[in-house]
């Protein structure tokens, strides 16, 4: 007699016959996945606002992980920056010399740097760069047993690692968005002068025009939120790894693909908030 095939058997040739199947299993997996570490995301960011509150906050390794993370990613961010300014000012310089809105130029690029070119540009290139880092440092950890020997001798990895990350990316992220920007509006101002030979005093007067306080603060509250969500994001990917070097890969792949989705749906959601509401007339 043949045996009767198990409910695994008959799933997997159910795919082999069905790639719709096979597709909407894999889907719903990765929403499972998803749901799960964002809720756990979730629960360690609570911890960790827990141990903000009651001032149990390492200083020294919080300063360690912000010049950590602002040094290896200046330079990324510096250059990211000032190539995206020069080309925004080189796109639209000379289509507004040639209809005569020269006074528009420096308001025009400094909005939209210190909108959404910098705190956008700056962030992909601190996720990039420091939050791969920090989710291949976590998951290597994990898969090592060193967490475990953590919550074997009482200590909290939400305070030992994801606070002082936490901390210093909130510290760290701000100041690079604000040389960031500076640096691209330099760079506009640059090509302005180039390209459509505007002489920087009616770049600079432009700004003033229209660039307003409102603007600045939203840049950086940005910034700040996604600070938040790099860290959250690839500090849980890395508590989640487990296995071996492999799966300490394909975490790092995952912390940058996620990060790098996160801060673009958060940079719609607070755009609308503040500048598609009526929220920006109150300010």
């Amino acid at each position: 007699m043949s045996e009767t095939p198990t409910t695994p058997e008959l799933l997997k040739h159910a795919k082999e016959a069905n790639p719709l199947l096979a597709l909407y299993t894999w889907a719903v997996g990765q929403v499972r996945t998803f749901l799960g570490a964002f809720g756990q995301m979730v629960l360690y960011l609570i911890d960790v606002s827990t141990y903000i509150f009651r001032g149990k906050i390492n200083w020294h390794q919080t300063v360690l992980q912000a010049g950590a993370i602002g040094a290896d990613s200046l330079p990324v961010s510096v250059i990211i920056c000032l190539i995206a300014g020069s080309v925004l000012t080189l796109q639209t310089a000379k289509k507004f010399a040639m209809t005569g809105a020269n006074a528009y130029i420096g308001g025009l690029v400094a909005i939209a740097i210190v909108r959404e070119i910098g705190p956008i540009f700056t962030c992909l290139a601190v996720g990039a760069r420091a939050g791969t880092a920090i989710a291949a440092e976590i998951a290597n950890m994990s898969v090592s047993e060193q967490i475990s020997a953590l919550q074997v001798m009482h200590v909290s990895p939400s305070r030992y690692l994801i606070l002082p990350r936490l901390l210093g990316c909130m510290i760290s992220i701000p100041l690079l968005t604000l040389i960031g920007e500076f640096v691209a509006i330099m760079g506009g101002m640059v090509l302005a002068q180039q390209v459509a030979h505007q002489h920087y005093s009616q770049f600079f007067e432009s700004i003033w025009l229209n660039l307003t306080k409102h603007d600045l603060m939203v840049s950086m509250l940005k910034s700040v939120v996604f600070g938040i969500l790099i860290v959250g994001i690839c500090c849980t990917i890395g508590l989640r790894t487990r296995g071996g070097a492999k799966d300490v890969g394909l975490a790092t792949t995952r912390a940058a693909v996620w990060s790098t989705i996160a801060i673009i749906v958060a940079d719609f959601a607070l755009s609308w908030i503040f500048f598609g509401t009526r929220f920006e007339q109150q300010y």
